[in-house]
């Protein structure tokens, strides 16, 4: 089987009520706060991707049985200090840097030592980040390389609390803390960057000694030493990050519409919105409500007469990380001049992806000006690619292979896109809700 898809044809105009795959930020962190519960924990529409598998597998590895079944899925959870540590243990994170980061945070009471590993691409990106502050506690790390992985982590049976400012805006690093302090004896206190808070919102949920004060630029997060979990009942929300791809669609295509149920739309996450908003497009919400903490809706949106372009504000940098690729194909139709700034950080994901916007944009003829931190796209509302264009060797990031489908699907051309097994990491569903759109 070819481990590519062609792509010949832009997609005709739709009107569609759809729905997308359970949140993977939130399913990770379900699969970790259960695993830890006293009691049967059960999921409904838990994500089945790659990266929530890799949760699922590590905390079985962790001593934990977990037993999945259609569309239900029970963690059997031994108690907050249920773990068994087996000597010569080796953890695999595959490619998921949220298992990665939050999951070290819990084995700081492991005096045995226990080895992180994951794929290529998660081995590049940094853990440096998760390591330092986890070191304050009293955990010791050695990395193969300077930041990467494998490293191997050996933590003590009396960590000490710490105070840490996380000044990257990162909630992997946020959460990672959050579950060494829940582990630990006295007050932990994180100041805390604005990042997405599902972490927050299950500690409360879950009645877990958590206080945060919201200030504008930051949270002050206290956490104390946690004893006992509850168990667990969720139905995992429809992740907005997938949404994106098709609200995307949308906006790119003419008279069409789409309506994309049951979507999480936590603050935290929403900056997609915002922006696409800014830039003229049709989005509302409709049946609002309030789940587990957790804001739902659906998601409705209709073709814009013009895009406009933006200059976006770096504030919602944060709020939309993980949509700036899928973002940028809009500017590349916008009327005018679009400027995005401050996200070095893009380069810090699965692949370099401000580097790889740069590069598919320029394959697509868009003018593009690009630093380290920054990219100017000049739109061209009148876009039609006429050539051929192949798209391989991007480290599998599952974002980089998704964006460049809506780009053929919208713009035109003759496209060749590889590795497309790497959707299954987040969206497994992906390319047949698109092929749905077509009928």
């Amino acid at each position: 089987m070819s481990d590519f898809i062609s792509i010949k044809k832009k997609i005709k105009n739709f009107n569609k009520v759809i729905s997308v795959s359970g949140d993977k930020s939130i399913s990770i962190r379900w699969v970790l706060f259960s695993s830890l519960a006293s009691g049967i924990s059960e999921a409904k529409n838990l994500l089945m991707s790659e990266d929530v598998m890799a949760a699922i597998n590590l905390i079985r590895k962790l001593g934990i049985k977990v037993k999945i079944k259609k569309n239900l899925c029970k963690i059997y959870g031994k108690g907050f200090n249920g773990y068994k540590y087996q000597n010569n243990l080796t953890l695999d994170a595959k490619n998921s840097g949220t298992l990665g980061r939050l999951i070290l945070g819990l084995l700081i009471n492991s005096t045995k030592k226990i080895k992180l590993i994951g794929d290529k691409s998660l081995s590049k990106r940094d853990f440096k980040r998760i390591s330092a502050p986890l070191s304050k506690f009293g955990v010791k790390f050695k990395h193969k390389n300077k930041f990467g992985l494998p490293l191997v982590i050996q933590g003590t049976k009396n960590p000490k609390p710490i105070f840490y400012r996380e000044n990257r805006g990162s909630a992997q690093c946020k959460s990672s803390i959050i579950f060494a302090g829940m582990r630990t004896k006295g007050k932990t206190i994180v100041k805390a960057k604005k990042s997405r808070n599902h972490t927050e919102l299950l500690c409360k949920y879950l009645k877990i000694p958590l206080k945060i004060e919201n200030k504008k630029k930051f949270d002050l997060i206290e956490i104390k030493k946690v004893n006992k979990i509850k168990s667990i009942k969720y139905k995992i929300p429809s992740d907005i990050s997938s949404a994106a791809f098709f609200i995307v669609l949308v906006a790119l295509s003419k008279k069409s519409s789409i309506k994309i149920k049951d979507v999480n739309i936590n603050p935290s996450r929403t900056g997609v919105i915002k922006i696409l908003k800014k830039m003229g497009i049709i989005i509302n919400f409709e049946n609002r409500k309030i789940y587990k903490g957790e804001p739902i809706a659906d998601i409705c949106v209709k073709s814009p007469k013009a895009i406009k372009s933006i200059n976006c504000p770096s504030n919602l940098n944060s709020e939309a990380i993980d949509e700036f690729l899928i973002i940028f194909l809009v500017a590349a139709k916008a009327n005018g001049i679009s400027y995005f700034k401050g996200l070095s950080e893009l380069n810090k994901k699965e692949s370099p992806r401000l580097d790889w916007a740069f590069k598919i944009l320029k394959l697509m003829g868009i003018k593009t000006f690009k630093t380290i931190n920054s990219i100017k796209i000049i739109g061209n509302p009148k876009l039609e690619i006429k050539k051929n264009i192949v798209i391989k060797n991007f480290l599998k990031d599952h974002r980089v292979f998704m964006t460049c489908v809506i780009a053929a699907l919208s713009f035109g051309g003759k496209w060749k896109i590889y590795d497309k097994d790497s959707i299954k990491t987040s969206f497994p569903s992906f390319l047949k809700i698109v092929s749905d759109l077509k009928k």
